[in-house]
């Protein structure tokens, strides 16, 4: 595959991605939401959709029954999630494409977020969509990246400028906090600026003879003269031998990864719908130990697409997972919320929740830059998370609770 095929397929793939989530939202699909903007959503009358009809399933089974839906879930999430980083390793194999920008692609849309922020919007709850987008934009790095780097350091070599456009995001939010408002015109600014990053990391990623992360076995195994040598992390797979000549194909392996990906989905509106029911059942709804739960339960996602990764020796996936989700969550996602009016900001966006958030993706940028991801730095985000969780519940009583 030449460079010029790789771009176009690399393009399509970011067009399905933009395409999906509209196309979910006419419908009637919705994603998993935050305590704070669940509750919202509640008092609005409810949710509808897929999600609404799974909450509605989960609600009726009693406390051992949500406590089962929830496990349901993480399962279907783990096993999901092992599939994905399985196809998309062949893909990028298959059809010489890098592996960061599929990771890119396929986990840094936050597919859920955006068809939360059309359906909030869409029923005047812009407010809950824009703080769940913050909460989000936060807890990837306090929370996800965090996490990845206690549990194995891994090696990171990305070039300056994708480093600055992942800091630059929560940067481009300053004015919007300052005017207190959010307007249609810098909300198209704002998803201008989205699609113009992610294509720009994606064309770029398209056109590099060695990959970002060369030093790992994908990486090694992109290098050379257009082929790619056999990758010994790449354990075999029972798909490989159902699908017997087809497992050449790089678009077959593309094909099952938008199951899995669809799965990852499903079972992140599981998790919503059980962890809900679960706070309710137990009595701990509204309690710092429900709102801590909920985070927990509805960032496990972006947890399991960045420590699986890295700890099978795919960093790419997890990195991009963090780099494309924050960016998505800034720029894109809360673009997407002032398409149906403009929204007012709270000042304490200005005076802590932004603030919060520059500085911890700095720091994220910061530790990305210095080639290393060591356990020292998940130890420090994750420090920070913490303490901006104390501060916001202690001082502004709550936080934006993402995904």
């Amino acid at each position: 595959m030449n460079g010029h095929t790789r771009t176009v397929a690399l393009v399509v793939v970011l067009l399905l991605s933009v395409v999906s989530p509209a196309v979910a939202a006419v419908a009637g699909v919705d994603g998993p939401v935050g305590a704070a903007s669940a509750q919202e959503a509640d008092e609005a009358g409810g949710e509808g959709g897929i999600e609404g009809m799974i909450e509605g399933f989960v609600n009726s089974q009693g406390a051992l029954g949500t406590v089962l839906v929830l496990l349901a879930g993480i399962g279907l999430l783990i096993a999901s999630t092992e599939k994905l980083i399985s196809y998309l390793a062949r893909a990028s194999l298959r059809m010489r494409l890098s592996l960061f920008a599929l990771a890119i692609v396929f986990t840094g849309f936050e597919f859920d977020d955006t068809v939360l922020a059309l359906v909030f919007s869409a029923g005047g709850m812009e407010g809950a969509a824009l703080g769940t987008a913050l909460g989000t934009g936060l807890a990837i790095t306090g929370v996800t990246l965090a996490a990845a780097a206690m549990v194995e350091p891994f090696p990171v070599n990305l070039p300056p400028d994708y480093v600055a456009l992942f800091v630059l995001g929560p940067l481009l939010v300053i004015p919007i906090a300052v005017t207190g408002t959010l307007t249609l015109g810098y909300g198209a600014l704002l998803v201008a600026f989205f699609l113009g990053t992610f294509g720009y990391l994606i064309v770029r990623e398209s056109q590099r003879n060695i990959p970002v992360f060369r030093d790992t076995e994908i990486g090694q195994a992109l290098r050379g003269d257009g082929g790619h040598e056999a990758v010994d992390e790449l354990e075999p797979i029972p798909e490989e031998r159902l699908l017997g000549g087809l497992a050449d194909s790089g678009a077959v392996w593309l094909g099952l990864s938008v199951f899995a990906l669809v799965a990852i989905v499903f079972a992140a509106m599981l998790l919503e719908g059980g962890s809900e029911a679960v706070t309710e059942s137990f009595g701990i709804e509204g309690t710092v130990l429900g709102a801590t739960f909920l985070t927990v339960i509805l960032t496990f996602e972006d947890i399991m697409l960045t420590i699986e990764p890295v700890r099978r020796g795919l960093p790419e996936i997890g990195v991009g997972n963090v780099i494309g989700s924050v960016l998505f969550s800034v720029t894109g996602n809360i673009g997407i919320v002032a398409f149906f009016g403009d929204v007012a900001v709270s000042p304490s966006v200005l005076t802590f929740h932004l603030p919060a958030m520059i500085v911890v993706t700095a720091l994220a940028g910061y530790f990305l830059a210095s080639g290393r991801i060591e356990r020292w730095h998940g130890y420090t985000l994750g420090g920070l998370y913490v303490a901006y969780w104390v501060i916001a519940l202690v001082v502004y009583s709550g936080v934006p609770i993402g995904k």
